[in-house]
């Protein structure tokens, strides 16, 4: 079992930076690959970026590659996204979630936070 909680979203003008925080407890966080989604009023969830258990590995949606950045902290149960140079378009609820595999497909993704939103102004 696993059990995340998201944070660090807030309003930011285009051309902005944020960094979200996602907080897992469970003693097995180590084993699981780690995902962030985020959802637009209106839209469909949609991948962002995932990180595999070492950190050896990641993915990201051709929306935000060279903008964002997924990293991991094993030792404190932590998951982070750098969000740099945001525009209108990012503006959504972002989830992080837990999988046994890395991918893409949030329907392989068994745990879920709550959501952090994030607006960005133009």
């Amino acid at each position: 079992q696993v059990q995340l909680v998201e944070s660090g979203g807030g309003l930011v003008q285009a051309g902005g930076s944020l960094r979200l925080s996602c907080a897992a407890s469970g003693r097995t966080f180590s084993t699981y690959a780690m995902g962030w989604f985020r959802q637009a009023p209106g839209k469909e969830r949609e991948f962002v970026a995932c990180i595999n258990w070492s950190a050896s590995s990641t993915l990201y949606a051709d929306s935000v590659k060279g903008r964002f950045t997924i990293s991991r902290d094993n030792g404190k149960n932590m998951v982070y996204l750098q969000m740099n140079s945001l525009k209108p378009e990012d503006t959504a609820v972002y989830y992080c979630a837990a999988s046994r595999i890395q991918t893409i497909d949030p329907t392989m993704y068994n745990y879920w936070g709550q959501g952090t939103q994030v607006t960005v102004s133009s």
